[in-house]
């Protein structure tokens, strides 16, 4: 079902919803009038359809409230379970982190409007941002947050890797070679488990739309925890790096740009930054074995995102080519392995 809202958008309509922001409103003393509702898709999210929704407070229209309305994309329950993921939510608000949650319909639901500003793709170079979000990284992964502490990236590898199978022709299959990635994961983990890593809370989708900063205070947000788990802190550091190659806001959002990755210079500053930040200067082997772990980590999150866009191709509509993008991050994994591990 859809509705068109101040004729402008048409927008999923979930069954209730108007209903639910209408009680909001009447919470918070609104006069709320459907008529007077405006709404924007708000580009850049693969897992979900996401609207900003404003209303005119009261008659005379001078203030505005606002409200960010997520819906569940279609399979996204694949990915995580959403119990846990609402959980996550509200604990990670509880610690003073992110957007409060107001509201939950059977499709999705309704969260607080942070009024800052989204990061951009270039906004990631920028030297001051950098060091802002590798410390508020740090203090992110400082979350003592409910539930198992054991690491999950490589069980999920291996059950989307089923999924994948299941969902793939034989076609892909060959092409993915999905037939011997059970035993690349196997070893990959084998050599990444040589060394201790610290296993703490990561965000695990650290692209620039899931990041925001206030311009006056310079603070950064972070947003959206779907894949939030516990995970190695170098994983997480590389899932970030990673994202340095996206684009999410052109004409062809599935494409990557690798030229675009951080350089050494760039990784060292980030992992110098998130290192200090606690107050202890970290010692130069320390920085350059966390910049090591981070590229083996890399590979890991190659694989996992590839997996992802396998399946995200058989069961999401939303509009981006999910296949590309899979094959961008296998092409990747394939080129920087023998690099990376020194084979």
């Amino acid at each position: 079902m859809a509705v068109k809202i101040n004729g402008i958008i048409e927008v999923p309509q979930p069954e209730g919803l108007l209903k639910l922001l209408r009680s909001l409103a009447s919470d918070w003393g609104d006069e709320f009038d459907t008529n007077k509702l405006k709404a924007v898709h708000l580009s850049g999210a693969m897992t979900n359809v996401v609207y900003r929704i404003t209303w005119p407070k009261n008659a005379t229209e001078d203030d505005e409230r606002t409200v960010l309305v997520r819906i569940y994309g279609e399979g996204s329950d694949i990915f995580f379970d959403r119990e846990d993921e609402i959980r996550t939510f509200e604990s990670i608000s509880t610690h003073g982190h992110g957007p409060r949650l107001l509201a939950l319909f059977p499709e999705g639901r309704v969260e607080e409007f942070i009024h800052a500003k989204t990061l951009s793709a270039s906004d990631l170079r920028d030297p001051e941002t950098s060091t802002l979000i590798a410390a508020k990284l740090r203090e992110f992964h400082g979350l003592n947050m409910p539930g198992s502490k054991t690491a999950v990236l490589w069980p999920t590898v291996r059950k989307w890797l089923i999924k994948a199978r299941s969902l793939c022709s034989e076609e892909h299959m060959k092409e993915f070679q999905l037939d011997i990635l059970e035993n690349e994961i196997d070893a990959l983990e084998s050599e990444l488990s040589k060394r201790d890593t610290d296993v703490v809370f990561c965000h695990n989708d650290l692209q620039y739309g899931n990041i925001m900063i206030e311009d006056e205070t310079r603070t950064i947000t972070l947003i959206d925890y779907e894949y939030a788990s516990y995970n190695p802190v170098a994983y997480d550091l590389a899932n970030h790096f990673c994202e340095w190659a996206a684009n999410y806001h052109t004409d062809t959002p599935h494409v990557l740009d690798y030229n675009n990755y951080p350089d050494l210079e760039e990784r060292k500053r980030f992992v110098q930054s998130y290192l200090s930040s606690s107050g202890n200067q970290p010692c130069d082997s320390e920085v350059d074995e966390l910049i090591e772990d981070v590229e083996k980590y890399s590979l890991a999150n190659h694989l996992f995102w590839g997996l992802w866009g396998i399946i995200s191709g058989h069961v999401t509509h939303i509009e981006f080519d999910y296949l590309e993008y899979a094959r961008q991050r296998f092409s990747q994994y394939w080129l920087k392995k023998s690099q990376i591990l020194k084979e």
